[in-house]
């Protein structure tokens, strides 16, 4: 009986698993295989091209790939400074919920989750209308205050993403912060009252450090997420080609590679590469803070 139990739970995976291995596994593992080849022409150029295996010369060529390489350089400098500065917003969003009554900290949810509800394509557009000198608000109620903004410019195109990836974030990591907070036994907070202690002693005390897993998983999705940017700068590139290039990400390097020059193999090597390194930095991250928790 308790084998056909076994059984029978087991069953009700089985849709997850067939989607896991038919839209993942096999996915990676023709990507995986697509990078082994390459397409050549013989001659100069005008006979016929041929598919031809060529190991991991692929791998080779993307990782001696300045432009590749500097766009993941350029985006782990700036997830450097976006990530922490969304968490930390979620942080104290989540804190400040946890202090109202559950009733209004409801209200304050929804509210606050109605960013990320709206699909990233949509929030990019509204974003860089807002931000638009000809369309937008912001830039007339710059010049009313004295300020003379392009929010475009080279200078500002990582500030203007960074605002709105995280306007658009902030709300799906508050509520995982805040639903942490709610598992924090409430008797700890009285006996710290009791004991003379304020509220920012008990948020500092008590509260982070019982969110610490919460933070850590909020911190690694946005790695995961950041490092596979691409329609906010697509949308920006579109405004200000100038300033934001076909390789500034490199999820656009690949995006190019693909269905701009043709090359499917050489855009699958650098997929899988830029898989590598998230699953690298994903580890490391997760080592470091686990170190510190412990």
């Amino acid at each position: 009986m308790i084998r056909s139990l076994r059984w029978k739970g087991a069953a009700f995976t089985v849709p997850f698993q067939l989607g896991f291995v038919f839209l993942y596994l096999l996915p990676i593992g023709y990507a995986v295989y697509e990078s082994l080849f390459a397409r050549k022409q013989s001659g100069l150029g005008l006979g016929g091209a041929t598919t031809e295996f060529v190991g991991l010369d692929n791998y080779s060529q993307g990782l001696t790939d300045s432009a590749f390489m500097n766009s993941i350089l350029r985006v782990v400098l700036f997830a450097c400074v976006q990530i922490p500065f969304m968490l930390l917003i979620s942080l104290l969003l989540a804190l400040f919920l946890d202090a109202l009554t559950s009733r209004a900290a409801s209200r304050f949810r929804i509210l606050l989750l109605v960013p990320y509800m709206i699909p990233g394509v949509v929030a990019a557009i509204v974003w860089v209308n807002l931000y638009s000198p000809d369309v937008g608000p912001l830039t007339p109620i710059g010049k009313a205050l004295g300020f003379d903004w392009n929010f475009f410019a080279p200078s500002m195109v990582w500030p203007s993403i960074g605002n709105l990836l995280t306007w658009h974030g902030i709300g799906y990591n508050m509520v995982i912060i805040y639903s942490a907070l709610q598992g924090v036994p409430r008797e700890l907070f009285e006996a710290a009252r009791l004991d003379g202690a304020s509220e920012l002693r008990i948020a500092r005390s008590i509260k982070i450090p019982f969110v610490r897993g919460a933070l850590v998983l909020t911190g690694l999705l946005s790695i995961i997420q950041m490092l596979q940017i691409f329609n906010e700068p697509a949308l920006f590139r579109n405004i200000t080609p100038q300033t934001v290039s076909d390789s500034f990400t490199p999820i656009m390097i690949i995006y190019n590679q693909a269905f701009n020059a043709g090359d499917y193999n050489y855009a699958a090597a650098l997929s899988v590469l830029l898989a590598l390194i998230l699953g690298v930095a994903s580890f490391l991250f997760y080592r470091l803070t686990s170190k510190e928790a412990d």
